[in-house]
């Protein structure tokens, strides 16, 4: 009997680890197809993109794309929410909350937003280009957006709480010129039709926000 409880006890290791593995390889294949999309979204773009040039990218059978991604659009929407959770968005909100200096918050905010244009533009330009030719990327570039402009908000209502911003300028103005430079089209501008680094962009952005709130 002891033995053949010893059996069954080495047969569950290694079933344990049988899963484990499976479960490893599942990680890796999810993953390398969101890569191989970004990584075709980007530069063919959403549209030219195929569902079979995804698979051939991954190294997967396009069934597999449907399966494990929700094909093309379960792709895109994967993409945003990566790009919306970003661990620095997070960081960000977190270090604006704490600080008492109104120049020191604005230097948060621009610095979060550039820390996440430098990872997620690419993604950012894919939304943006696909969402005027199709109702769910439009629907999904929306939710987006939303947490975007929620961001400065908060950066709006600390500005507020520490009597930083400017007199006559209320939360809902300050939301407004916070989105006119942190936004999406102020970076894009700076960046890619003046060929300004990311980091000069940030400078020159969060000089023309101190202007305006301060």
């Amino acid at each position: 009997m002891k033995g053949s409880t010893g059996d069954k006890s080495g047969a569950g290791d290694k079933g344990g680890a049988s899963n484990n593995r499976r479960a490893e390889y599942a990680a890796l294949t999810r993953q390398a197809i969101i890569d191989a999309a970004r990584k075709l979204f980007s530069s063919n773009g959403f549209f030219a993109t195929r569902v079979e040039d995804i698979a051939a990218e991954a190294r997967v059978a396009p069934a597999t794309v449907y399966a494990v991604g929700g094909g093309k659009h379960g792709l895109l929407h994967t993409l945003i929410q990566q790009w919306t959770t970003a661990p620095v968005i997070a960081s960000t909100y977190a270090h604006v909350a704490v600080l008492t200096d109104a120049e020191a918050i604005l230097r948060a905010t621009a610095s979060g937003t550039r820390e996440v244009r430098a990872e997620w533009g690419d993604v950012m330009r894919v939304v943006l280009a696909t969402a005027p030719h199709d109702a769910r990327a439009a629907q999904a570039l929306a939710e987006a957006t939303d947490v975007y402009r929620k961001g400065f908000v908060r950066t709006a209502r600390r500005l507020a709480d520490i009597d930083g911003l400017r007199q006559g300028t209320d939360l809902d103005l300050a939301v407004d010129v916070l989105w006119f430079y942190f936004g999406y089209a102020s970076y894009f501008t700076c960046v890619d039709e003046n060929g300004w680094s990311l980091e000069r962009a940030e400078q020159w952005l969060l000089d023309q926000a101190r202007a305006a709130l301060l």
